[in-house]
């Protein structure tokens, strides 16, 4: 019997660079060495005619299927990603972001979990600066089941670029919606309160892009407001206490507000490390909660 079929789903939009989506495309699709069976390629409004050729050879020079889905204007990640998850024929979902790298060997080791019954895997990430030597961080999640529902109350346990997941899962948690900056957050927050079975893979399985003004996104009043409405969505669907509420507009929102100066040490030496820090205090032979489900070891 051949194997769960499985999609990419990948969202380019007008400020993508033609060169990183090329790159991005290639390590998804060409160099993996399990491919998906079908590409989902949404493109979020208008583009520029450099990036409309790059995609066109993307299309037609791809060894798998494209559906290549056509949005007349720009809608936001969250919707598109909602439009190209109604676009798909397969349950099984890979997300790719269009200026990451993923690692060859990433989809052989995260598809079969989904397939064995998990509906939601994650991975940990490399951050690169120049080029892929250019290491200048690295983002590894928390991985005992406990600690990822532990951990979403204050922050999101999955590094949204490395994400699988069953369509019907995202899909009966009401999809990604449209909270700009925080749509991936509040879908996970959803899943794990509607009892999906989730997995996190601690290994780095995707080169992440960092630019230049990476840290300057991370803050700012756009992205505060988004927090903010973040937090009272998950107090309204009862997933945060009050207090748990207070502490986070306190923490996350003042993390918003300060200056970028403050913002990058305080990721670095906090935010990124917790995943790292908690799977260390774990014994070496425990095995993550996914053998406890019946799916097989993790690493």
């Amino acid at each position: 019997m051949a194997p769960e079929p499985f999609s990419l789903l990948m969202t380019v939009y007008g400020g993508d660079r033609k060169e990183y989506v090329r790159a991005a495309f290639h390590s998804a699709v060409h160099d993996q060495v399990l491919r998906p069976d079908e590409v989902v390629l949404v493109q979020d409004g208008p583009v520029s005619p450099e990036l409309a050729v790059c995609l066109k050879e993307l299309v037609s020079g791809s060894p798998v299927e494209v559906n290549f889905l056509r949005l007349e204007r720009n809608r936001g990640l969250g919707p598109a990603l909602d439009a190209g998850l109604a676009a798909g024929r397969h349950d099984i979902v890979a997300r790719m972001d269009a200026d990451d790298v993923a690692m060859p060997h990433r989809f052989k080791l995260q598809v079969p979990l989904v397939r064995a019954g998990a509906d939601l895997v994650g991975a940990g990430l490399l951050e690169f600066g120049a080029d892929l030597n250019d290491i200048v961080g690295r983002r590894i999640p928390p991985s005992d089941p406990m600690d990822i529902a532990r951990y979403s109350r204050i922050h999101d346990p999955f590094n949204h670029p490395t994400v699988v997941y069953r369509r019907s899962a995202v899909v009966a948690a009401g999809g990604y919606g449209d909270l700009p900056l925080m749509e991936d957050y509040w879908l996970f927050v959803r899943m794990i309160a509607n009892g999906a079975r989730v997995v996190n893979l601690a290994e780095p399985l995707v080169y992440y892009r960092v630019s230049d003004g990476a840290y300057e996104r991370r803050g700012g009043r756009a992205l505060l407001n988004s927090e903010l409405r973040l937090q009272r969505e998950m107090l309204q669907y009862g997933f945060i206490t009050r207090p748990q509420y207070l502490r986070n507009v306190a923490l996350r929102g003042g993390y918003r507000l300060v200056p970028t100066a403050v913002r990058r040490p305080f990721y670095r030496w906090i935010v990124a490390p917790y995943g790292a820090r908690r799977n260390r205090n774990r014994s070496r032979g425990r095995i993550v909660a996914a053998t406890r489900d019946g799916l097989p070891p993790v690493g």
